[in-house]
């Protein structure tokens, strides 16, 4: 069977769709016709032999097979783009659109008040930073880059660890003012209250454990407020609601000026990996590559 070189052209349609959600955006995004869009979205699936897209009057989605043919071939493509960039400038080739997944903590603590000096570094970059309570379908949904706490799962991506951070006890000088300083995991059953996470898996609260090298003892806390994501529960921490166990990464500047204070110290030996998760390294595009060498120096 002979390549039809409309092919090639036809992916980027393809990926402007997916990426669009729609025919009538892609269209507008490439500077196409809906109908030009949906003749090169055509000519793909009377190619391939499969349907790409559910399409209703209000929505089209992905098909089972589109979603599998749109995961093997787009890696490839974003390093066809890469070589193009490449022979033309070395200097600009880091550009185009980068779509990152990344959750709420992360996206408002770490990368959104500190990716500036990434951004002056890549003039021809646009960086999207969407906010996920769960990584997803990374290929299907059209993203680059997903970072995530927690260990990972099987999956076809391959994934970086870019840190262990600590998980620290802390409370707000107000609380403790009116409360007393716990000097035992222990004491915080007694006469404390704590700040809680949700875990989404039960509906209940994430266990405390306070580690000390090998030892490990687990705590049984109590509290009046349950939240569910990591900045209400450094806000409650700090607005003197109770004691709560963020991870170092999103408390050490709090700590820093004073506004928290780390409880039990020798008992934060309890750490939570932080990983980048992307598509097969041999065909990472050179903004991936930049992205995530930017990212690993930033929280280290």
């Amino acid at each position: 069977m002979a390549f039809d070189s409309r092919l090639l052209d036809g992916l980027g349609v393809l990926h402007a769709v997916v990426e669009a959600g729609s025919f009538v955006r892609a269209g507008e995004a490439l500077g196409l016709t809906q109908s030009a869009v949906s003749r090169a979205v055509a000519r793909i699936e009377g190619r391939i032999g499969v349907r790409l897209f559910h399409r209703t009057a209000r929505s089209i989605a992905l098909t089972d097979e589109g979603r599998r043919f749109y995961q093997a071939v787009m890696p490839h493509l974003a390093a066809i783009e890469d070589a193009t960039v490449e022979a033309g400038s070395a200097s600009a080739k880091v550009r185009g659109r980068l779509r990152v997944n990344v959750d709420g903590a992360i996206g408002h603590f770490v990368l959104a008040p500190r990716i500036q000096p990434f951004l002056d570094q890549h003039p021809a970059l646009f960086v999207e930073l969407a906010v996920r309570d769960r990584m997803g379908d990374l290929a299907g949904e059209g993203f680059d880059v997903c970072i995530r706490f927690g260990q990972p799962e099987p999956s076809a991506l391959k994934c970086r660890l870019l840190l262990r951070s600590r998980v620290l006890t802390c409370a707000s000088p107000a609380y403790l003012a009116r409360h007393g300083v716990p000097r035992h995991p222990g004491d915080l059953e007694k006469a404390h209250r704590c700040v809680l996470l949700r875990d989404p898996s039960t509906g209940s609260h994430f266990g405390w454990e306070f580690v000390r090298g090998k030892k490990a003892v687990p705590v049984n806390v109590t509290g009046q407020l349950m939240v569910n994501d990591t900045g209400s529960m450094l806000a409650a921490c700090l607005g003197g609601q109770g004691i709560a166990q963020p991870l170092e990464l999103y408390s050490r500047e709090y700590l820093a000026d004073g506004r928290l204070v780390q409880l039990l110290p020798d008992w934060a030996d309890e750490t939570f990996p932080l990983y980048a998760y992307h598509h097969s390294p041999q065909l990472m595009s050179a903004k991936v590559r930049a992205f995530l060498d930017f990212v690993t120096g930033l929280v280290k």
